[in-house]
Order: structure tokens, then C-alpha cells, then sequence
């Protein structure tokens, strides 16, 4: 048997959680997408060092590799302070609400 609405309590809380999580959006606008793109850098980096390892045990132009390596470090490093920042602001935000 279908039953009508559900109770008003749980639409209640519905809209609670709605507004908590547009809330958190306000709070911290495309959050998710930034990580996102911070795991992609980091991805990306980690794909470039491997070419780059690779290229210079082959000894093979040893010079440009070896700033080519830095480069992806450089782009791992960055992305990973970006990542850890974020996840302090994110602390920060649900320590100062009381959470």
C-alpha cells in the first residue's frame, strides 16, 4: 500500500540538511572542484617525475631531464601544500561553528 506524504519531521530535517550543506558551500565556494584539480596537478606531477626518472637512469639528455624533474617536483610540492591548506581552513571553519 502507498503511503501519502511522509511525516513533517522528516522534511524538516531534510531542509536542514539541505541548508547545511548550501551552508557549507557558501562557506567555501567549489571546494570539491578545487581538490579535485589539486589531485589532478598532483597526478600529472608524479606522471612527469616517472618520465623524467626513467629518462635520466637511460641517460639520455641528463641536463634537461634533471629541470624537467624539478619542475614536476616544484608542481607535486604545490599541490600538496594547497591540498593541506585547504583541508586547515576546512578544520578551522567546523572548529570555529562549535562542530
Amino acid at each position: 500500500m502507498v503511503q501519502p506524504n511522509s511525516p513533517k519531521g522528516t522534511n524538516k530535517q531534510l531542509d536542514r540538511e539541505t541548508y547545511a550543506r548550501l551552508k557549507a558551500e557558501i562557506d567555501a565556494p567549489y571546494r570539491g572542484l578545487r581538490r579535485f584539480f589539486y589531485f589532478a596537478a598532483a597526478g600529472s606531477g608524479f606522471v612527469g617525475a616517472f618520465i623524467f626518472i626513467t629518462q635520466i637512469l637511460a641517460g639520455r639528455d641528463v641536463e634537461t631531464a634533471l629541470s624537467n624533474l624539478g619542475v614536476q617536483a616544484a608542481v607535486i610540492a604545490i599541490a600538496a601544500f594547497l591540498w593541506q591548506w585547504e583541508q586547515r581552513q576546512e578544520e578551522k571553519g567546523k572548529k570555529g561553528k562549535g562542530k
